[in-house]
Parts: C-alpha cells; sequence; structure tokens
C-alpha cells in the first residue's frame, strides 16, 4: 500500500475520531446543564446537606467538570468506559447485558428500511418519476406518532402482536420474532421515508441521464431499465444515506425501546438520563456517534473504489446494450 494510499484512510478516519470525541463532549456539557447530578437526584432530596456533600465527593463530582470530563476520555481511549454512579457496576458490563438485544433490534430494522427503501424507489421508477411527494410527508411524522398507529391497529385492534416487547431473563429476541415486529417497524418506517425522499434527487437525475432516456426510447422494460441503466448511479448516494441510516437508527432505539419496554441500550439510556449517571450517558452517546461515522467512513471508501466521477461503472456499455436488446 502505496503512502498516498495510506494518507487517503488516515485522513478521514481521523476527522471521524475527531467528530466522535466532540460529540461525546456536547452530551456531557449538555448532562451538565441539567437540573441535579446522581448524588443529589438518588437521595430523593431526603439527605441533608453535608451527606449531599459527602456523596459527591465519593462519586468524584466535586471536581470540575473538564476535569472528569477528561478523565473519562482518558479511560474510554484505553477501553474503560468508566462505572455506573447508580449501582457501581462497570459500564462496559451493563452495556454487555442490554447490546445483544439492540443490535438484533437495529439489523431488522434496517434491513426493513433497505427493503421498503427499495421498493418505494423502484414503484417511483415504474411510475416515471411521479407520486415519490408522499416520503417527504412521511418521514415528518414524529416516531410516536408511528408507534401509537401501530400499536393501536395491530396490537389492539387485530391482536396480531403484543403490544410489549419484554423479555424473559436472559432471553433473546430471536425466541420470540412477534417482539421485534412492533420496535422495528416503528424505526423502519418513517427511516425508509426519509431515504426515500433523499434518494428521490439522484434517482431523478439518473433518469435523465442520456443513455437512460436512450434505452426508455428503444421500448426496454421498465424494471430492466432500472436495473441495468438507473441502478449503478445510485450506488454510492445509497451507501452514504445507509450509513446515515445506521447511526439514526440505532440513536433512534431509546424511543422506541421505551415505548416498547423493550431491554436494549435505548432504554438504559432513558433510565441513566433520569438519575445523571453520566458514564452510562456517555458510552451511550458513543456508540450511535462510532457506529454513524463508521458507517459513513466505509461508505465514501467503497463508493471512491466502485463510482468513477459522473460516470456509471457501465455507462459505457449502456448504449449498445440499449440498441441491442431494443432489436
Amino acid at each position: 500500500m502505496s503512502p498516498r494510499t495510506v494518507g487517503r484512510l488516515l485522513r478521514p478516519a481521523g476527522r471521524a475520531a475527531v467528530l466522535a470525541v466532540a460529540a461525546t463532549a456536547v452530551v456531557f456539557a449538555a448532562t451538565e446543564l441539567l437540573p441535579g447530578d446522581a448524588a443529589q437526584l438518588r437521595t430523593a432530596g431526603r439527605a441533608s446537606p453535608e451527606d449531599i456533600a459527602e456523596r459527591r465527593e465519593l462519586l468524584g463530582l466535586d471536581r470540575p467538570a473538564a476535569v472528569r470530563y477528561l478523565d473519562w476520555l482518558h479511560g474510554a481511549v484505553r477501553g474503560d468506559l468508566g462505572r455506573s454512579l447508580a449501582g457501581g457496576k462497570p459500564v462496559t458490563t451493563l452495556f454487555a447485558e442490554r447490546l445483544p438485544a439492540t443490535v438484533v433490534l437495529v439489523t431488522v430494522a434496517l434491513a426493513g428500511t433497505v427493503l421498503l427503501t427499495a421498493a418505494a424507489l423502484t414503484l417511483t421508477q415504474l411510475r416515471g418519476g411521479r407520486h415519490g411527494t408522499a416520503a417527504t410527508g412521511l418521514a415528518a411524522v414524529p416516531q410516536p406518532v408511528y408507534a401509537a398507529v401501530l400499536g393501536s391497529v395491530l396490537a389492539g385492534l387485530l391482536g396480531w402482536l403484543p403490544p410489549v416487547s419484554l423479555l424473559p431473563p436472559g432471553g433473546s429476541p430471536l425466541d420470540d420474532p412477534r417482539l421485534l415486529v412492533l420496535p422495528a417497524l416503528t424505526l423502519a418506517l418513517p427511516s425508509a421515508a426519509f431515504a426515500t425522499a433523499l434518494l428521490r434527487g439522484a434517482l431523478g437525475d439518473a433518469r435523465r441521464r442520456p443513455h437512460v432516456t436512450d434505452a426508455r426510447l428503444r421500448g426496454l422494460p421498465a424494471p430492466l431499465v432500472l436495473r441495468r441503466h438507473v441502478l449503478p448511479f445510485l450506488y454510492a448516494p445509497a451507501l452514504q444515506v445507509t450509513a446515515l441510516l445506521a447511526g439514526g437508527l440505532v440513536a433512534g432505539t431509546a424511543l422506541v425501546e421505551t415505548l416498547f419496554a423493550y431491554p436494549g441500550t435505548g432504554q438504559l439510556l432513558v433510565s441513566a438520563v433520569a438519575v445523571r449517571d453520566v458514564p452510562v450517558i456517555q458510552a451511550a452517546a458513543l456508540i450511535p456517534a462510532a457506529v454513524l461515522l463508521l458507517s459513513m467512513l466505509l461508505a465514501d471508501l467503497v463508493a471512491r473504489r466502485t463510482m468513477v466521477p459522473g460516470r456509471a461503472p457501465d455507462a459505457g456499455r449502456a448504449l449498445p446494450q440499449a440498441a441491442g436488446e431494443g432489436l
């Protein structure tokens, strides 16, 4: 590998690391602005000021905020995310218990998002690029609305699914896949609408390419035009949108897991914010930031290797293929 190639890899990796650190700093500062701290909230106002001061010293909360953040960052770089201020357990242990459930949920939701987006873009292509504006409106609908409608219809009215997604102790969501349907759909539907709205522009640009217009004029079937002459131009933007959605889905689990009582890292984050458990909040913020930045980095690297600027991989063969198939 040449030094130039190494430099091309290290520069975006360095930017991703800086952005991840910046995200944790913003979250730490926002948590500091919330009223109360772990020592005060755990006593629920029943302890004397002296007891609270003693507890703050025991938890290390009497130190300046900058010092506490730098100590946490130093440990995080070494793989030590600290201990929970609420229970004293290592943060890595808390997340190890909950992370598998969240990984399964996000994986299912991302797969559903990709399938729904592909179906929506295919329908838009087959209809000549029309009827795609509904995606913008659907993307603007808040997640709680999707959760309420899906829960009311699928769990309440039809009774097909359980209204909550509680797991038995030590159980896996894969033991009863029905538990994944409501939270996964609540994540996937707005994400697919958002992705469709973003990719409609790229789809419209691809449809206006000369070789695509020529293929349509020669009477090639719309599905064939989409697969062979339009999709190559969507690979790079689709990879970037998928990377963006991966981080967004991880971040969006906090609300969805709380609404459906799903025992993942998102629910852990909500409970940590309630008691100002800063190490847990920091770790919960680091995960979606790292997923988003790493996904975007990989998407950019793949796009650079597979796409030539201004030209699809098979654009040079598009017109001859269209001519041959149209005969």
